[in-house]
């Protein structure tokens, strides 16, 4: 068990560096099918481990100055309110009912990233400066620093509040929320937005954690140890990666496979 715990732990790991997120998608899945724990558990667990191999993701990033604090700290802020109406939401909902929304969670996403994948326009940082007078809430001046005006700031803490509450219900990072959320609202570069995402999900996750935690909630640690062992080493290759790769194949072949584990989810539930 505890192999395999390492090795579903790799996986997330691998896919959450190469997406800045994407990849956490997965966690409560393999935890559930492949290691045996309750849905409620396996939120928890993934909160543990995402925030943990997010965290390492986040200091290397820092170390080439690839995360944007003032932005990422406001969505983190935003999602941490929501993480604990999430972890509470998810003590309401019933275990079936919880992985079958999940499984509808799955599919949105891989459509999004599958139409991302096809926008050539969603790969590049998109920079509008002062001087436009046309576009969107949130605008770089010349020398791409973001105005972090009222109504941008209103904008992005909205989207971080939904994340928060994703994050707390369904105990995913909320990457392919705040990676995409990054690059399209603020104009931020694709790598400075991973970066700047895995700093956002450790401090939700942490917040998530500890709303888990205090409700009651047992955690397995055991599993979380090793699935997180194999997070971090899986994390380490998949930034690496991401930093050759273009990538639109790569989401396209990502989204398919959470398509798949959408499906597996699905039967599994209804056959239950």
């Amino acid at each position: 068990m505890e192999l395999l715990s390492v090795i579903f732990g790799t996986l997330v790991g691998f896919s959450l560096g190469l997406t800045g997120g994407g990849g956490a998608i997965f966690a409560v899945p393999l935890l559930v099918y492949g290691l045996g724990l309750s849905a409620r558990e396996a939120v928890g667990a993934s909160l543990v481990t995402v925030g943990a191999t997010s965290a390492i993701g986040f200091l290397q990033r820092w170390r080439v100055r690839m995360v944007e604090f003032p932005t990422g700290l406001l969505f983190a802020l935003a999602g941490m309110f929501g993480a604990p109406l999430g972890a509470w939401m998810a003590k309401q909902i019933p275990g079936p009912v919880l992985l079958g929304l999940f499984a509808v969670l799955m599919v949105v996403v891989a459509v999004r990233m599958f139409r991302k994948a096809s926008d050539s326009a969603a790969r590049l940082p998109i920079i509008y400066t002062a001087d436009d007078n046309a576009g969107p809430t949130c605008r770089r001046d010349p020398e791409g620093v973001l105005r972090l005006t009222s109504p941008c700031a209103l904008l992005l803490s909205v989207v971080g509040l939904c994340t928060g509450v994703l994050s707390g219900l369904f105990g995913v990072g909320g990457g392919f929320i705040i990676v995409p959320a990054l690059v399209f609202f603020s104009g931020m570069g694709m790598q400075r937005a991973i970066g700047t995402s895995l700093l956002v999900i450790t401090l939700v996750s942490l917040s998530g954690t500890v709303s888990h935690w205090s409700s009651g909630q047992p955690l397995p640690w055991n599993t979380i140890a090793w699935f997180s062992a194999g997070g971090i080493a899986g994390l380490l290759a998949g930034s690496a990666l991401s930093r050759q790769l273009a990538g639109p194949t790569l989401q396209r072949l990502f989204a398919g496979a959470i398509v798949a584990v959408a499906l597996f989810v699905m039967f599994r539930t209804f056959l239950a």
